[in-house]
């Protein structure tokens, strides 16, 4: 019997992370023979709440579940744990800008860094989900340098899920013949999905898909929007769809991506296609069986990517002199 995995998820008690923990438990994110143990943090208000989650975790008999530690306490919820998947965050209000989203959630990434610097395992990988989570990943990675730069991502795997089912509607393939899709950049509303350099059956998509003007117009819009497209159908914001994500971001960063494909996932910069350094940017991901990772070097960059990427790397600039004060010494 393998050693278990100590995973912990925040805002465990929300909709994102019930359709989540069931998952993780039945073996659906690191495998069907690896024991997890779950660390699960939520305010105090909920706490309620949560133990009917994980009264529900006890009565599914998981035969993978080691053990359950309920918290509010992010010490606690951080400590020995292998895999953060920092889901909770407080929502965009009505009438909310952005940066007052920012703002708002910043001390909570602050405090959750600085107990995962405190707290956890020498090989914890952090998952930023909340959002806005470009930002809130680079709050909390400055507030816990003992973490390598390598170990941190936000969550743009959603994003890029949703590229590929576009295409795949769009062209009358399978979704399983797309591949190749990146997002560029910020999780918002200036992300870039990259066309130009997807595939579909291994066919660039200009060639398969030879209407332009859809590419550069209403594909991108819908995948960048695709969020409160939801949120006005069903009145609440996507839920399945960003733990499935969660699930795909966490299965490649464990076991590889496919051979001759990529992930998109936001990471620290390395200046990478003149991405700034040290922002939480998202490209396109190469993972090697075992989590080892690199950015996909040398795609060409033409002026209509260039422009877009450029736009949403200003706005992630943007952000971080929101939060200036909020990232350490």
């Amino acid at each position: 019997m393998k050693a278990p995995v100590r995973v912990t998820v925040t805002g465990a008690a929300g909709q994102i992370a019930y359709n989540l923990l069931f998952s993780i438990c039945n073996g659906d994110m690191l495998g069907a023979d690896q024991p997890v143990a779950l660390n699960l943090l939520e305010i105090p208000v909920a706490m309620n709440a949560l133990e009917g989650v994980a009264l529900e975790l006890e009565d599914c008999a998981f035969p993978l579940l080691a053990e359950v530690v309920l918290t509010s306490e992010p010490e606690v919820a951080m400590r020995d744990t292998n895999w953060a998947i920092l889901v909770g965050s407080k929502p965009r209000g009505k009438g909310m800008e952005r940066g007052d989203l920012i703002r708002e959630n910043g001390p909570i990434f602050v405090e959750q860094g600085q107990a995962l610097d405190r707290a956890s395992a020498d090989d914890v990988r952090v998952l930023v989900v909340g959002n806005p989570c470009n930002t809130n990943c680079l709050i909390a990675k400055h507030n816990a340098p003992r973490i390598p730069d390598e170990r941190w991502f936000a969550m743009t795997r959603l994003d890029h899920n949703r590229a590929m089912a576009q295409l795949a509607a769009k062209s009358g393939r399978p979704v399983s013949s797309i591949t190749n899709v990146t997002i560029w950049g910020n999780h918002s509303a200036t992300q870039y999905p990259d066309f130009v350099h997807a595939r579909i059956e291994g066919k660039p998509v200009v060639g398969v898909v030879p209407d332009r003007s859809w590419l550069e117009g209403d594909f991108i819009t819908r995948v960048q929007k695709r969020g409160a497209e939801v949120i006005n159908a069903r009145g609440k914001s996507s839920a399945a769809s960003a733990a499935n994500a969660a699930l795909g971001h966490v299965q490649d960063f464990t076991f590889g991506t496919s051979e001759g494909d990529w992930t998109s996932a936001a990471v620290v910069s390395d200046g990478s296609y003149g991405i700034p350094e040290g922002l939480i940017a998202s490209f396109p991901i190469r993972v090697h069986p075992g989590g080892a990772w690199e950015i996909v070097k040398d795609l060409d960059l033409d002026a209509f990517s260039r422009e877009r990427i450029k736009k949403t790397v200003q706005e992630l600039q943007s952000e971080r002199e929101v939060v200036k004060d909020l990232l350490g010494k």
